[in-house]
């Protein structure tokens, strides 16, 4: 696989209970020579996708990931390298960028008993697909922030290769990649490190996003991405960074305090479809977007960042590869909670201008 005209390795090796294991990068230098020595019992995933009828969305109910890891002392931290007392999920003493099969994993049953009872209404099946790990570095203490660029391209590499490859599995309808950062979201381990889900439907968010594209095409015959990334370089006071390749901004209607929301100019339907200077760009942006998150109020920021691509099977004419990266801190010791309007009935309010938020975001550059 290729990035920037550079080739990334990729290793694949097997784990001690038969998961698979990628590494991606030069370190290690021989994969095969480090094996798994931990005796593990094989992952038995019982996730079941529910039909929840009225808002014509699946709910994944997956009860065996209340046993999951959590907050483990640094010493015995799951996600680091290898040593003599601490065999982690990577065998080997030293790594540059790794993807793994969670062995927590939301998504990827293969219980045929936890069908549906037959009721038309009360529809229920096997949740598939397929959840994995990213591990930015096998720096403990490190954040996505402190990587190189040339470091943050392996990890792009990484992203692309299991999009594509996630993609051609059966089932498969969307591949998610994102990050949780920081005990405020809730991050069950604190190693920098991302997900990648591959969903066996649409996601209610992709659903409606392109619903709504469609309706617009009837009414304009135009894209309504391209048209409201045409709307925000017209007004210009939400844009916070850009290059040749890429725009940042603040949604005209953010939902998040401090939200920003990257985009390719040229419209492609996911990270298989971006060229490699696109690629090597938004590493550098990305990058310059993270530190000023984190200087918003003087100490690491929580966050969420996910990558919305195009679903495997339709809409891939219409939708926008784009980054969505947001905080939950809305002040110094504050957080934005999502209380009885914004999870009882999904009616945002935002306390913070967008406008405003854009213009802080400049200033932190």
């Amino acid at each position: 696989m290729t990035h920037d005209h550079q080739r990334v390795r990729k290793t694949a090796v097997t784990l001690a209970d038969g998961r698979e294991l990628l590494y991606f990068g030069a370190v290690p230098e021989r994969p095969a020579d480090y094996p798994d020595r931990r005796r593990l019992d094989p992952v038995h995933v019982q996730s079941q996708a529910r039909r929840d009828q009225l808002l014509g969305e699946w709910v994944i109910i997956a009860s065996h990931r209340q046993d999951r890891t959590f907050q483990p002392v640094t010493s015995h931290c799951p996600l680091c390298p290898s040593t003599a007392d601490n065999l982690t999920e990577i065998p080997a003493p030293d790594y540059e960028v790794v993807v793994f099969e969670n062995r927590f994993p939301t998504l990827g049953s293969r219980d045929p008993d936890h069908a549906g009872d037959g009721d038309n209404l009360l529809v229920g099946h096997p949740a598939g697909g397929r959840c994995e790990v990213v591990c930015f570095s096998p720096q403990h203490d490190a954040s996505f922030a402190d990587l190189t660029p040339g470091h943050a391209a392996t990890v792009m590499a990484a992203w692309v290769d299991r999009s594509a490859e996630l993609a051609r599995q059966p089932g498969v309808e969307q591949v998610y990649c994102f990050e949780n950062r920081g005990e405020e979201i809730g991050v069950t381990l604190s190693h920098p490190h991302g997900q990648i889900y591959a969903y066996p439907y649409v996601t209610p968010r992709t659903d409606r996003m392109l619903a709504n594209c469609a309706s617009y095409r009837n009414r304009t015959g135009r894209n309504l991405f391209d048209d409201l990334l045409d709307a925000e370089h017209a007004d210009s006071r939400r844009i916070v960074l850009h290059g040749r390749h890429w725009t940042a901004f603040v949604p005209y209607a953010a939902h998040w305090p401090y939200e920003v929301h990257l985009y390719p100019r040229r419209r492609v339907p996911d990270l298989a479809a971006l060229p490699d200077a696109a690629r090597a760009e938004f590493c550098e942006l990305y990058l310059d977007l993270l530190r000023r998150f984190d200087r918003l109020f003087g100490s690491l920021a929580p966050y969420i960042s996910g990558w919305h691509q195009a679903p495997v099977h339709h809409g891939r004419d219409e939708f926008a590869l784009h980054l969505e990266l947001f905080t939950i801190r809305r002040a110094p010791g504050k957080l934005k909670y999502l209380a009885g309007s914004e999870s009882g009935l999904g009616a945002f309010a935002n306390d913070v201008v967008p406008e405003a938020a854009a213009e802080r975001l400049r200033q932190l550059g």
